[in-house]
């Protein structure tokens, strides 16, 4: 597992190179074929590289990714390195010991029928080319079973993400010259600093949002500017985030901005709040006049919820008792994965199921060697039972 995790490191996947990408897809095809006897079919969708098998008529989904953010040449100042327990280098728990714990649980088994494999080259930046791909495949499929990695450092399975939306507020001014006639320009800055105030507070009845202005956005205004008089079929919005990120105006320092813009990351646990928030960007009004705003963006990913890995965490906390495995927990996390999609089309999806570690994303990147051969065993005995289950639905058998 080792020599296979090696390989896929020391083969750079940087989502944004697509010929980078191709490299990788190769590598994990050959990885994929030598262990399980069958070439998967290459899907190439604008110029992104995806894999997939299927055996028989397939019942459980395994679902992966190939790219990584580590941007190309990462290897020289992070290279794949195996010391102390834990192996080191770009991706290698984001999640290419994920792939290789995918396919070695795999192959350990006396066959792979029943069994569906995705692995997509675009989920680092969302998922674009690759989301009807997941959806169609998941909507054929009674569970699926994601390799990304686990959510802490003690291996905990991700039982719930929350949904990912982006906007971008563009803010229109009028420009003027700064010194002659800053009167007769309309501050396209002084207007943006409104709006992120303003934004960060729409999430503010909750504690799970972030920055100021909770005080000032106490009754929510609408597009109308009148106060919001649903206040009371709000939804919980104890866990949602609404934070202003990229901020950029003006031209030169002696121009009124007749332009600014303002990007906003919003994580919302549930269907409800991603929309209730949803409804509230797309309501802002501009305070400043003669300025005028333009919302972009929207609705990305929808929240993995709880319901949809009830079940599955059920049993994945049975079989790790069979095995004599330390007993799983199951957390709530922000960040999104390709799970997200397969949950929303209403398959049921455990995802974390990959390998443990930590430092996902940043320098300290690594992975606990001696993780992976348990957490192998364990997806394998979850695939054995979940694949014998019936077409979707409330109650299936296999958990007893």
């Amino acid at each position: 597992m080792l020599a296979d995790l090696e390989e896929l490191v020391c083969c750079e996947s940087f989502s944004a190179d697509h010929s980078a990408v191709a490299r990788s897809a190769g590598v994990v095809a050959a990885l994929g074929t030598r262990l399980l006897g069958v070439r998967p079919e290459t899907i190439v969708i604008e110029g992104v590289t995806h894999l997939r098998w299927a055996f028989g008529a397939p019942r459980v989904l395994l679902v992966g990714h190939h790219d990584t953010v580590w941007p190309m040449g990462s290897l020289r100042s992070h290279p794949w390195s195996v010391a102390g327990g834990t192996a080191r280098g770009p991706g290698v728990l984001d999640m290419k010991a994920g792939l290789v714990q995918l396919f070695h649980a795999l192959a350990s088994l006396p066959s792979p029928d029943g069994v569906g494999v995705l692995v997509t080259g675009d989920e680092e930046v969302g998922s674009p080319t690759s989301r009807q791909l997941i959806e169609e495949t998941a909507r054929r499929s009674a569970a699926a079973l994601v390799l990304e990695a686990s959510a802490d450092e003690a291996g905990a399975l991700k039982t719930a993400r929350k949904g990912t939306s982006r906007y971008e507020v563009v803010v229109h001014g009028r420009a003027s010259h700064a010194g002659l006639e800053p009167h007769k320009g309309v501050n396209a800055s002084v207007e943006a600093a409104h709006q992120v105030l303003t934004i960060a507070g729409i999430g503010a009845t909750g504690t799970g949002a972030t920055g100021t202005g909770a005080t000032e956005i106490g009754a929510t205004t609408t597009a109308g500017g009148a106060a919001d008089a649903d206040s009371a079929a709000r939804p919980d919005l104890s866990a949602v985030t609404v934070t202003p990120t990229l901020l950029s105006a003006g031209s030169t320092l002696n121009t009124v901005p007749a332009l600014a813009r303002v990007s906003v990351d919003v994580r919302a646990p549930t269907v409800a709040a991603q929309d209730w928030i949803d409804g509230r960007m797309r309501g802002l009004t501009a305070r400043t006049p003669g300025a005028r705003l333009e919302v972009r963006g929207g609705r990305q990913r929808p929240p993995m919820e709880p319901e949809s890995s009830a079940e599955l965490f059920a049993l994945a906390s049975l079989l790790a008792a069979e095995l004599g495995q330390e007993p799983l927990r199951g957390i709530a996390v922000g960040g999104a994965s390709d799970g997200n999609y397969t949950a929303a089309v209403g398959c049921p999806t455990l995802d974390g199921l990959g390998a443990v570690g930590g430092g996902a994303h940043a320098d300290t990147e690594y992975v606990e060697v001696a993780r992976m051969a348990p957490r192998t065993r364990l997806l394998a005995e979850l695939i054995t039972r979940t694949r014998r289950w019936p077409e979707p639905g409330p109650t299936r058998g296999g958990m007893s």
